[in-house]
């Protein structure tokens, strides 16, 4: 079974450098026209990333703009493909078996992850919507994580993607199209240590999905 390496080994610095460097800037240039509310990323410091979710295209257009390395939640399907397998190893991505009931593994990731101060990324609606206009019904965990580890949750809305390649499409679309808006880091300070309380967990991601919502055009 392949899953990640871990954030602070070598190899991902430099699989990241590469991709900055080269991989980057081609994708700003053929597909995201604006991004908006860098500043709203911190410099230094562990926070969680909440994004819309309707494109493949999603992980690669705001890992081509973020100014620090994001590990993003992301199903097994893609640490078993021979074209994703390499990026999803390489970068740190953190696997997720959907399918199994067991997490154990997928939480203690996290927990390391957010630890070591990094960036974690997270589509709360767990896959891609199949609707341009509207959100999946998403799941708590984001703000579990957010809760139990004392971290804030930063909102992004992306735009775009959908038309370039959504989830019915077999390839990709040339079109400079994608907007990434960046909203405010959100801090639920008062509810730290809660993170066992569904309503509590509920209030929170209701929260944050409005923001997504207003940034994502939803």
């Amino acid at each position: 079974m392949f899953k990640a390496i871990s954030s602070d080994n070598p190899f991902i610095s430099i699989a990241y450098y590469f991709f900055r460097k080269i991989v980057g800037p081609l994708v700003r240039i053929v597909f995201v026209s604006k991004v908006s509310g860098l500043d709203n990323i911190p410099k230094s410091g562990a926070a969680l990333l909440a994004f819309n979710h309707q494109s493949f295209f999603d992980f690669i257009c705001f890992s081509a703009v973020a100014p620090r390395n994001v590990h993003f939640l992301a199903a097994e399907k893609f640490f078993e493909s021979m074209m994703w397998r390499p990026i999803m190893i390489f970068t740190g991505q953190i696997r997720v078996e959907r399918n199994s009931s067991d997490k154990s593994f997928v939480h203690l990731s996290v927990k390391k992850h957010l630890q070591k101060n990094t960036l974690v990324g997270i589509f709360p609606e767990g896959t891609r919507s199949p609707h341009v206009d509207k959100m999946l019904k998403v799941f708590n965990g984001t703000a579990r994580y957010a809760l139990e580890h004392k971290v804030p949750i930063i909102p992004v809305g992306i735009k775009g993607t959908y038309e370039i390649m959504s989830k019915h499409d077999l390839r990709p679309k040339l079109k400079k199209i994608v907007k990434i808006n960046i909203g405010r880091p959100l801090h639920f300070h008062e509810y730290h240590g809660n993170h066992e309380d569904k309503k509590i967990c509920t209030h929170v991601i209701e929260q944050v999905v409005k923001e997504i919502e207003i940034l994502s055009g939803k």
